[in-house]
């Protein structure tokens, strides 16, 4: 046997980051009953944009700070809702 899979269990590994992506785009997300698939859809799309932005500003934090990417992010989620609240009065 050779040492070839070994590389997919780390890999397969890094799935529980994308799991856990989806457990904080739900954070993101406007409160609504609306029955009205548009709506919703919008407001999961809005929220897929802001997880994005807020792992890509993490991501350039870290690397203008540190010169290297970690998984765990620097600036949280709750430091991202916070200051967009702030500035923009959504949420």
């Amino acid at each position: 046997m050779t040492n070839r899979g070994s590389g997919h269990l780390t890999e397969y590994g890094y799935r529980w980051e994308i799991e856990s992506g989806y457990k904080s785009i739900k954070r993101f997300m406007a409160a609504t009953t609306s029955k009205n698939f548009g709506l919703r859809f919008f407001y999961f799309a809005f929220a897929c944009l802001l997880y994005s932005i807020w792992r890509a500003v993490d991501l350039l934090v870290q690397v203008e700070l540190t010169d290297e990417y970690e998984h765990s992010p620097l600036i949280t989620a709750d430091n991202t809702l916070t200051l967009l609240k702030k500035e923009t009065g959504i949420g």
